[in-house]
């Protein structure tokens, strides 16, 4: 993380500072990485949170409802009719690759079917 220079000039009044600068940066760097991966940290972490999204929820409900309001005035699409609409068109969707399939089926059911009489019709024409 830090920049050690070996080539340190000693006439640089600075250097000392920088060299406790890096060496303070170092340790709490290091005691920063222990808090943060802590099993505490992670509890007050959640915990803050969770208590956040209690109290924000009432008010994300109450921008919800007025968005909704505004967008109905301005004839406009809302999020529930975006939604609905991509729930009937999966369920298009859904229905459209069913009947691809039976269609399928049906289609190598009626070769299947043909192909005999083909190869009787043959048949009977080689005979005669």
């Amino acid at each position: 993380m830090t920049q050690r220079s070996d080539n340190s000039n000693p006439f640089d009044p600075f250097s000392a500072w920088r060299e406790m600068r890096d060496a303070t940066m170092d340790t709490w760097s290091k005691v920063m990485i222990e808090m943060v991966n802590s099993e505490a940290y992670a509890e007050a972490t959640g915990r803050m949170m969770d208590s956040y999204l209690t109290a924000s929820a009432p008010f994300r409900q109450v921008m919800e409802s007025t968005m909704t309001q505004v967008l109905t005035q301005l004839n406009m699409p809302t999020r529930a009719d975006v939604t609905s609409l991509a729930e009937r068109l999966t369920n298009i969707e859904m229905r459209l690759d069913d009947l691809e399939a039976k269609l399928d089926t049906l289609e190598r059911n009626t070769k299947q079917a043909a192909r005999p009489a083909q190869s009787r019709a043959k048949g009977s024409a080689e005979e005669s």
